[in-house]
């Protein structure tokens, strides 16, 4: 541009062109809000193309897919196990409309102690008493009593002879059972613990004295019945009073 302002080549070999530079900058205000104008449409479109852009691509269209069949899966597993708890399996096997058959209950005798035990029975033992084989249960049944197993070789006469005495006061029938298969020697101490012979007997084959377990002198308390009450072992040597466990055996019966 030459300096007098017409156009013409410059210098360098440049192509002419017409610049107007204007007097005020403010006439500028119009072409500079045109442009920012465009700038602000170019970055909205920018924005609206980068929302759009994986909707219209494979990359989020594939997440959501998956996502709806899990939730779909765990729904029906959801429901599967709800309606099996309040309905149950069905039965295949028998008709719809019939009823089902009812569950049998087992159905428990009520346990009894055993022969032998406390509260249980005696053992069927055969006491000879008076020269005849008699059922221990038939001489225990009329009424409460304690029979007195006396072992071979048994020096207890004392022992006796107290136990008589409370079995006396209790209203209690004695019976002195010998179990050592010397029956001199039982009547011998029968008749230093002043017991009647009608009520001195022997348990010929031990009966008695194996279901207890006898080692020494030992009583066996038995209800009205036949029942048995109590046992007290080894008497002499644990020095045993026998009294109380006689009233309250009498007291029982009545």
């Amino acid at each position: 541009m030459n300096v007098g302002g017409d156009p013409g080549r410059d210098d360098y070999g440049l192509p002419p062109i017409d610049v107007v530079i204007p007097d005020d900058a403010r006439e500028l205000d119009r072409d500079v809000q045109a442009y920012q104008r465009e700038l602000r449409a170019q970055r909205r479109r920018q924005r609206a193309r980068r929302l759009r852009g994986p909707l219209t691509r494979d990359g989020m269209v594939l997440p959501l897919l998956a996502g709806c069949l899990i939730l779909a899966l765990i729904t029906s597993t959801l429901l599967i196990m709800f309606a099996a708890d309040q309905t149950g399996m069905p039965d295949l096997g028998t008709h719809s409309g019939a009823a089902p058959a009812p569950k049998h209950q087992p159905t428990t005798a009520p346990s009894h102690p055993a022969a032998g035990q406390l509260g249980g029975p005696l053992p069927g033992a055969l006491i000879v008493l008076g020269g005849r084989h008699t059922p221990v249960r038939a001489i225990t049944a009329a009424g409460p009593s304690v029979l007195a197993l006396i072992p071979l070789d048994c020096a207890c006469a004392p022992a006796l002879r107290e136990l008589r005495v409370q079995a006396a006061q209790a209203h209690v029938t004695l019976y002195l059972v010998g179990t050592g298969g010397d029956q001199k020697q039982v009547a011998l101490l029968a008749a230093q613990a002043g017991q009647t012979p009608a009520r001195v007997g022997e348990d010929v084959n031990n009966v008695l004295g194996r279901v207890f377990d006898q080692i020494w002198l030992t009583a066996i308390l038995v209800r009205r019945g036949g029942a048995v009450y109590t046992v007290a072992r080894d008497i002499p040597s644990r020095g045993q009073n026998l009294a109380a466990s006689l009233r309250q055996l009498a007291a029982a019966g009545r």
